[in-house]
C-alpha cells in the first residue's frame, strides 16, 4: 500500500479521536483536566490503562526481543501482578484517604516541602524521559513507513504527532483521555489479535504447532534458573513488582486516572482487573514475537529487534493488514504520549507552581497558565525525541527500563520511608540524598563486573537505588517528637 494511502488512514483515525475529544471535553475546567472531576468509570479506566501501560514500545520491542531473550519478559509480568496488589491495598487507600489531586502531596504532609518538590521533580524527569523514548520509536516507524517518501524531515513528523496530541488533550485533559484511551486500546488489541491470526493462517500451522516450533527454536522459554544471569526468574519477578509499584503506583500519570474514579473500591477493582488483563496481553505479545521470528525465518527477513515487526507488517503482509498495523501502532503510541503530557502539565502546575495553593490567581488565569505549561511540555518532548534519534539505540524497551532504574529509585525510597517508618527527616537534605543515590547506582552498574564478577545486575538496579535512598533518609532522620 502506498504511503499516501497509509497517511489517509492515519488522518481518518485522528479525526475520530478529535470527535471523541470534542464531545468529552465540552464544559471542561481545571478539575476535569487534572482528575476528570473524580467521576470516571472504573471499567473504562482499567481498559484504557492497558494502552497506557503497554505503549508503542511494548507493541514493537517485546515481540522483537523474543529472538534474544525468549519469553523472559513474562517473568517481569508475573512481578507486575504482585506490584498491582501492593498498589491496590497500600497506595490507593492512602491517596483516597488524603483526597489527593497530585500524589506527591503525600510527601509534603509526611516528610516536608522539599521532599515533596523533590519527588515531583523526579516524576517529571522520569516521565519526560520515558514518554519521549516511547514516542521516538513510533515516530521513527511512521517516518520510515510514510512520511520519508514525502520528503518530510524527522523533526517535522514529530511535531505533527505532538500537535495532533495537543489538539485533543488541550481542553479535556484526563476527562478526555479516559475515553480516547479506551478507543485506542481497543484498536491496539484488535491489531495484535489480527496479526496473530494472519501469521498462523498464512503459515498454515495450528496454535499447538506454532508453540512446538517456537520451543524447537528456543523462543518460548519463560523461566531462567541461572542465579548469575540478569534473566534469573527471582530477580525478574522482584524487579517487575517494584517497577509496577514505582512506574504505576508512584507515577502521577498512571495514578491520576485511578484517583479520577469516584470511590476507592472501584479504583481497586480497576487496578486488579488491569493486573490480570496485562498477564494475558503480554503473553499474547510474546506469542506474536515467536510467530514473527518463525515467519521472518521462512521469508528470509533479516530484520531483528525493534525493526522486525514493522518490516514484516509493512513489507510482507497484505495492504489491509499493513493499515491495521499502523492504526494499532498509533493506538499504542497515543495513550502513553497524551497521558504523559497531561500528567506532566498537572504535576508542574500543582506541585512546582503551587496552583492549588495560590488563592490570588483566578480560574481564568489558572487555565491560561495550565495551557502554556501544556504547550511547553510538547516543545520539551520534541527536543528529547531528537536526542533519542541521535542516540539511536536498537532496543528502546531496554533504554526505558534502564532510565526507570535511575529516576524512579528515589521515589521508591521516599514513599517507602514515609509509609514504613514514623520518623521525621531533615527536609533540606532530602534533595541531596535523592540525587546521590542514582549517581552511586550509575557507578555500581558501570563497574559491576569488577565488583561482582559474573553476577549480572539488571532491572533490580531500581531496588538498589530505592534502598540507597531509604538508607540515606534514615541517616538524616530522627524520632518524631510527641505532640
Amino acid at each position: 500500500m502506498s504511503p499516501l494511502m497509509l497517511f489517509s488512514f492515519v488522518i481518518a483515525y485522528f479525526l475520530i479521536l478529535l470527535a471523541v475529544a470534542w464531545y468529552t471535553g465540552r464544559n471542561s475546567n481545571n478539575d476535569s483536566f487534572f482528575i476528570g472531576n473524580k467521576n470516571s468509570n472504573w471499567m473504562l479506566v482499567a481498559f484504557g490503562m492497558i494502552g497506557t501501560s503497554l505503549s508503542g514500545v511494548t507493541f514493537v520491542s517485546v515481540p522483537g526481543d523474543v529472538g534474544r531473550n525468549s519469553f523472559a519478559y513474562f517473568q517481569i509480568t508475573l512481578g507486575y501482578l504482585l506490584g498491582y496488589v501492593v498498589i491496590a491495598y497500600v497506595l490507593l487507600p492512602l491517596y483516597y484517604k488524603l483526597n489527593l489531586t497530585s500524589i506527591y502531596n503525600y510527601l509534603s504532609s509526611r516528610l516536608g516541602f522539599k521532599s515533596y518538590k523533590t519527588g515531583a521533580s523526579f516524576f517529571i524527569l522520569s516521565r519526560t524521559l520515558g514518554a519521549t523514548a516511547r514516542l521516538y520509536l513510533v515516530v521513527k516507524i511512521l517516518q520510515d513507513a510514510i512520511l520519508e517518501s514525502f520528503g518530510v524531515p524527522f523533526w517535522v513528523t514529530t511535531l505533527i504527532i505532538l500537535v495532533m496530541i495537543l489538539v485533543y488533550t488541550y481542553e479535556g485533559g484526563v476527562k478526555t483521555i479516559v475515553w480516547t484511551d479506551t478507543l485506542q486500546t481497543t484498536c491496539m488489541l484488535a491489531g495484535l489479535v489480527i496479526c496473530v491470526f494472519y501469521i498462523l493462517n498464512v503459515m498454515g500451522i495450528s496454535f499447538s504447532d506454532s508453540l512446538a516450533a517456537m520451543e524447537g527454536n528456543s523462543y518460548s522459554k519463560i523461566f531462567f534458573t541461572d542465579p548469575q544471569s540478569k534473566n534469573f526468574f527471582l530477580k525478574q519477578i522482584l524487579a517487575g513488582a517494584f517497577i509496577t509499584i514505582t512506574m504505576t503506583g508512584m507515577d502521577q500519570e498512571m495514578m491520576q486516572k485511578n484517583i479520577s474514579v469516584k470511590t476507592l473500591k472501584d479504583s481497586q477493582k480497576n487496578i486488579l482487573t488491569l493486573a490480570f488483563i496485562m498477564l494475558v496481553v503480554i503473553l499474547l505479545f510474546l506469542f506474536l514475537g515467536g510467530l514473527l521470528h518463525l515467519y521472518a525465518h521462512q521469508l528470509n527477513v533479516t530484520a531483528t529487534g525493534d525493526k522486525l515487526f514493522p518490516t514484516v507488517a509493512l513489507q510482507h503482509m497484505p495492504p489491509m493488514v499493513s493499515v491495521i498495523f499502523i492504526i494499532a501502532l498509533i493506538s499504542a503510541l497515543f495513550p502513553s504520549a497524551d497521558g504523559a503530557i497531561t500528567a506532566l502539565t498537572a504535576s508542574f502546575c500543582i506541585d512546582i507552581l503551587g496552583m492549588q495553593r495560590n488563592t490570588e490567581w483566578s480560574d481564568a488565569e489558572k487555565k491560561k497558565i495550565r495551557q502554556r505549561v501544556h504547550l511547553s511540555f510538547a516543545a520539551i518532548f520534541l527536543l528529547f525525541v531528537m536526542v533519542f534519534k541521535w542516540v539511536n539505540d536498537p532496543s528502546m524497551i531496554g533504554v526505558i527500563l534502564k532510565v526507570a532504574g535511575y529516576t524512579y529509585g528515589p521515589l521508591l525510597g521516599l514513599f517507602t520511608f514515609g509509609i514504613l517508618t514514623k520518623r521525621a527527616v531533615q527536609d533540606k537534605l532530602v534533595p541531596f540524598i535523592c540525587i546521590a543515590a542514582p549517581i552511586i547506582c550509575f557507578f555500581i552498574d558501570k563497574y559491576q563486573k569488577s565488583l561482582f564478577g559474573g553476577f549480572e545486575i539488571g532491572l533490580e538496579l531500581l531496588i538498589i537505588n530505592g534502598f540507597l535512598t531509604f538508607i540515606g533518609l534514615m541517616a538524616v532522620s530522627h524520632k518524631k517528637a510527641l505532640a
